[in-house]
């Protein structure tokens, strides 16, 4: 297993990659100030499980298939960029929305909220290249590389599930100012040209 002093730098590489701004917190944003909190749990849940699903592609190395394949990592890039896209369109659009034009019951936008945080996640193949590249320098190859994978890609996991909610309840905080009407609506229009333009970088940034 990795030593207590290099694993340091894996955990605070590990915290910078999670609190840097992202697709995954301009959708929580778009999720607390369109539906409020639960939601915006679930979806933290998807990413989060999104982020689990990685870390077990990398421990049983099919990232390398992904990795090595340049047609197989554009067309996870493109879906992935696409599916941003279509977030910030439905952000802008909701936005529009008359304040007493509700999506349906909290049940079924949870669900939805979790499907989007999973799909934004698994689409982007940014997490992977973070766990594929910098995650094995901190593993030991005589021990057991797919548990310390595993288990590291889990460390990194429960980072964003510590700090994503603290990001979502610090968005809650200013719910009396952000709930407001016009506020609300710039806010939703500026997360969704947030989203569509990950999605864009995404898309036509290089491996």
């Amino acid at each position: 297993m990795p030593s207590l002093v290099s694993l340091v730098p894996f955990a605070i590489g590990s915290v910078l990659i999670t609190i840097a701004p992202g697709p995954d917190m301009a959708l929580i944003t778009r999720q607390v100030l369109a539906h409020g909190q639960r939601v915006a749990r679930a979806t933290i849940a998807g990413n989060v499980t999104g982020v689990l699903v990685h870390a077990m592609l990398v421990a049983f190395g099919l990232s390398a298939v992904l990795l090595a394949s340049v047609k197989v990592f554009d067309a996870v890039k493109i879906a992935g960029a696409v599916y941003l896209v279509y977030l910030g369109v439905t952000s802008i659009r909701h936005a529009r929305r008359p304040a007493d034009d509700e999506e349906g019951p909290v049940a079924r936008s949870r669900t939805t909220g979790y499907r989007q945080g999973l799909f934004s996640t698994l689409l982007n193949p940014k997490p992977i290249l973070f766990l594929a590249t910098f995650l094995p320098q901190f593993v030991n190859p005589d021990g057991n590389v797919t548990l310390q994978v595993l288990g590291l890609g889990g460390f990194h996991a429960l980072v964003a599930a510590l700090w994503l909610p603290l990001y979502a309840a610090f968005v809650g905080r200013l719910h009396v100012v952000l709930t407001r009407r016009r506020v609300r609506m710039w806010l939703e229009r500026a997360t969704g040209v947030v989203l569509i333009s990950f999605g864009l970088r995404l898309a036509l940034g290089h491996r």
